[in-house]
């Protein structure tokens, strides 16, 4: 028997289109402080590093994606029904570049521990769904 219960799935709101409208470009946009240069993730109205720019104070810069393992788990007991039938996967935050830590899951690989090293490096793969989010994930370099 086929699962068809929808998983849960990100809701655009207007400071993060330009990520999501990116990510079906394959393309990663993250926000950066006009003052401090440093990035910020999830995207916000403000600069979380100067939020007394207001909402002047960010820009969308494009990044590679490039990144690391920062921390990682198996899931073998689906979260919601959406995930039935899909365990197990890895669940993981990555460390880009730019000093910023996304929530993903890591996906070409075995999700066995054996597998996975903090610090390995990571690439970017991006899930296309019809009709849904394109979401962003990362796969060994």
């Amino acid at each position: 028997m086929t699962n068809t219960t929808p998983k849960p799935e990100p809701l655009p709101q207007p400071e993060s289109d330009r990520y999501w409208e990116g990510l079906k470009n394959e393309e990663i946009w993250l926000q950066r402080s006009k003052a401090t240069g440093k990035f910020q993730f999830y995207p916000r109205q403000i600069s979380i590093s100067d939020p007394e720019s207001g909402s002047c104070g960010v820009e969308w810069v494009q990044v590679s994606g490039n990144a690391e393992l920062f921390t990682f788990s198996i899931v073998h007991a689906a979260p919601h029904m959406g995930w039935v039938g899909e365990t197990p996967y890895i669940t993981a935050l990555v460390q880009l570049e730019e000093d910023v830590i996304v929530p993903t899951n890591i996906v070409g690989i075995e999700p066995e521990p054996e597998a996975l090293q903090i610090g390995m490096a990571l690439k970017p793969v991006f899930d296309h769904n019809e009709g849904r989010q394109t979401l962003l994930k990362f796969t060994p370099a």
